[in-house]
């Protein structure tokens, strides 16, 4: 029987269909689902072999593991295991406060749903500080875009122009439904154009019209003189700037001073290719822009995010079809309030900005490991892998076993897992009623509640569950506390709602309320979806903030329009646009409908980049590591069986054929790899794509399961390598020597 579902290995989710085997549990074929909204039947090579994290060797676990003295697990109930968490984390809050209790993780790759639940349990415990993946990646984008617009951003590539990718290869990394086919569209439409700026030809810079091929790390410099071209050459948009835009004056008059030659020959681009680029740019109707995790966890990520984005607001390039627009949302991701003025709430020991309430990763171990009273002293870990997904492993797991105690929420014996006191095993992805909250389209939006395709194993609990035990653990909540909104659900939906509101009305009950609603409207929902209770509220709000988009949408206006809206979010299996917007909804999702372009401390260390010392090579690390490229059989540390990455499976380290032959190396010989932190042997892949100098490593290997495949890229990397303003890391620019070790053994 075919059930439809969503991929879960990138943040497009398209919509796929599963025909499950008569044994109830394998994926005997996988293919794309035409009724899905966005990506109607479009899907790429990583879906079709989902079986392998389904069914294959992943470390599944299926009973909570408590940890024994000599480090061993062994098996208990799930009562013994809640009731012994609850005490050990009630202890530290009582013994330290609640603050000094750390979560991470709750928005793993296609598994959002539970980690909305999570605030319960962090609020019964008086818990503060989380983060997650996201502060790894895009906070620094974040507050850039708080501070200039107010919103986040995304690009409409469907129909622009002129398409710009920066740091960004969606060949492969998608991050806009049918990344492939649209790429292609705009490749063989002579009419339009692509621009990527990125060290490596990938396989979208192929595609290109114009491949700025940047030396690492220095972006910043080619972003500076390309948006400074556009200024000298009254290349901007000057009207529309005027009707719409503040602080023109002030970006000009840094921009007329920049030396586009000299920052050029930095980047080692050619001056005549960047004022081409410049003026493809300027010429167009539309122009559609997406940054990513290349330059986001590179060397002035910030800084960098801050000029892309004054590279298409120069040029009027926001607020029409094809250009930049402000996307609706079921749950806001990214939409920071913190930091409208530049300052904002920060860490309790390293002082860093909490971005979107996230504190960044790469200063967490350094919160930990520290005499400071307010340090963490515990950590819960949901649907994330910080021991290896973060930098500096080795402090990682250093800072995890410094903590009073671990309690870590997953359905494999990950490598952080095996660091924890106490691990409770949740349902796959495809086990449970599952979401994911990247829902960016426009103008139509749409939201993916996925309904199980095959039973969990006997012995786990999807993680509304065990949030909501959790809490009850804690005596936030009881029985007398469900039993009038268990009444009013009987009765009705506006009874009930009339209800929840009054209890609401409570601070400390509100902060509860994602488990109020688990319990009390959960049952009453079709098909057993108890863990969509949450989206309860989302649906409402959604239907409250964009009223015109989803009247549009179908489901009419007033509190009835939130009500059709959940409706059809917990029975559309195949996914449902939740607004429709006109173009012009982008201007009303910004603070005063106005765009703000000087943010006065990046743009003074924009004004100041002249006066840095100019970027060389050190001697002793002549190489930059790429620590994590995604690749045609990379996905993520989701897909832990090897065995599903038919080309490369332990994962070569790209590098160009002139450094290959002055090492007197080539494909498939081995070398030591070395950083600051860290020393790894791996083989070679010899290639033209690369330029002289860089190096790349695959993410998503150096996993254990039986034994290790691949090398673990945050092995080599250092949480001290961060940027200056989101502490965002530098993953892709790590300094690194190779020293050649002769053929692979047979």
């Amino acid at each position: 029987m075919w059930k439809p579902s969503a991929c879960i290995l990138c943040e497009c989710n398209c919509g796929i269909e599963i025909l499950v085997g008569e044994d109830g549990r394998s994926f005997d074929k996988i293919r794309g689902d035409k009724l899905h909204p966005a990506s109607a039947g479009y899907t790429c090579n990583k879906a079709l072999r989902l079986d392998l994290h389904q069914n294959g060797d992943t470390g599944r676990i299926t009973h909570p593991l408590r940890r024994r003295a000599d480090g061993t697990f062994e098996e208990i109930d799930w009562d013994t295991a809640i009731s012994e968490i609850a005490a050990r984390l009630g202890e530290v809050r009582d013994t330290f406060g609640g603050e000094t209790i750390f979560y991470y993780g709750g928005g793993g790759q296609g598994n959002h749903l539970g980690g909305a639940y999570s605030p319960a349990t962090m609020a019964a415990f008086g818990a503060r500080y989380r983060s997650s993946a996201l502060a790894q990646e895009k906070t620094g984008e974040f507050w850039v875009s708080a501070r200039m617009l107010g919103n986040i951003t995304r690009g409409d590539f469907e129909h622009c122009e002129v398409a710009l990718f920066v740091g960004k290869n969606p060949y492969q990394s998608h991050g806009f439904p049918r990344a492939r086919s649209v790429l292609k569209d705009i490749a063989k439409d002579p009419a339009r154009s692509m621009i990527v700026i990125d060290p490596v030809r990938t396989e979208t810079a192929e595609l290109a019209d114009f491949h700025l091929q940047v030396r690492p790390g220095t972006d910043l410099y080619l972003l500076t003189a390309l948006a400074a071209v556009l200024v000298q050459e009254n290349l901007i948009a000057a009207d529309w700037l005027a009707g719409h835009a503040d602080g023109l004056d002030a970006v000009a008059a840094v921009l007329r001073q920049v030396p586009v030659g000299d920052y050029c020959a930095i980047a080692d681009v050619e001056e005549t290719l960047v004022r081409a680029v410049a003026a493809r740019i300027a010429a167009a109707d539309s122009v559609a822009v997406f940054e990513d995790l290349g330059v986001q966890m590179n060397r002035d990520s910030t800084l960098v995010s801050y000029v892309e984005k004054l590279v298409w607001l120069l040029t009027g390039n926001f607020g029409k079809r094809g250009a930049q627009y402000v996307p609706s949302s079921l749950v806001p991701i990214g939409r920071d309030r913190g930091y409208a003025d530049g300052e904002g709430p920060r860490s309790p020991v390293a002082g860093a900005r909490i971005i979107s309430g996230l504190v960044p990763c790469n200063v967490i171990a350094e919160e930990i490991l520290t005499d400071h009273p307010a340090r963490y002293r515990a950590m819960v870990v949901e649907s994330a892998n910080p021991a290896h997904s973060l930098a500096d492993s080795a402090r990682m797991r250093e800072a995890l076993g410094a903590l009073e105690v671990v309690v870590v929420i997953d359905v494999a014996m990950t490598e952080t897992a095996r660091l924890a006191d106490y691990v409770l095993p949740a349902p796959t992805q495809f086990e449970k009623f599952e979401a994911t909250f990247f829902n960016f389209d426009f103008p139509r939006n749409l939201f993916h509640l996925r309904h199980p395709v095959v039973p969990a194993p006997e012995g786990v609990l999807p993680e509304p569950e065990i949030h909501a035990r959790l809490v009850e653990a804690t005596g936030a909540l009881s029985e007398e506390d469900y039993a009038p909104l268990r009444a009013a659900a009987a009765t009705g939906r506006a009874e009930f709602a009339q209800a929840f509101l009054t209890v609401l009305a409570d601070p400390a009950k509100r902060r509860l309320a994602s488990v109020l609603l688990y319990r009390t409207l959960g049952p009453t929902l079709p098909h057993d979806a108890s863990a969509a209770a949450v989206l309860w509220m989302a649906a409402h709000e959604c239907a409250r903030k964009n009223p015109a988009g989803v009247e549009k949408a179908g489901y009419g206006t007033g509190l009835a329009a939130g009500e059709r809206l959940f409706e059809a979010i917990v029975n559309g299996a195949h996914g449902v646009h939740i607004t429709e917007d006109e173009y012009d909804a982008s201007w009303q999702r910004l603070p005063g409908a106005r765009i703000n372009l000087a943010v006065p401390e990046l743009l003074a260390a924009v004004a100041a980049l002249g006066d840095r010392p100019v970027p060389r090579q050190d001697p002793d690390w002549p190489f930059v590591l790429s620590a994590g490229e995604r690749r045609a059989f990379t996905a993520n540390t989701i897909m832990r069986d090897p065995n599903w990455r038919r080309r490369d499976p332990d994962g070569r380290l790209r590098i160009s054929v002139t450094d290959a032959t002055r090492l007197g190396v080539t494909t498939g010989d081995r070398v030591r790899l070395t950083t600051r932190r860290g020393t790894a042997e791996v083989s070679v892949d010899a290639t033209d794509t690369m330029r002289s100098g860089h190096i790349s490593l695959p993410n998503g290997l150096g996993l254990t399961v039986q034994e290790r495949t691949g090398v673990a890229p945050n092995e080599l990397t250092a949480a001290e390598d961060r940027d200056e303003w989101a502490g965002t890391p530098w993953h892709k620019n790590v300094p690194a020597r190779l020293e050649p070790l002769g053929p692979q053994p047979a």
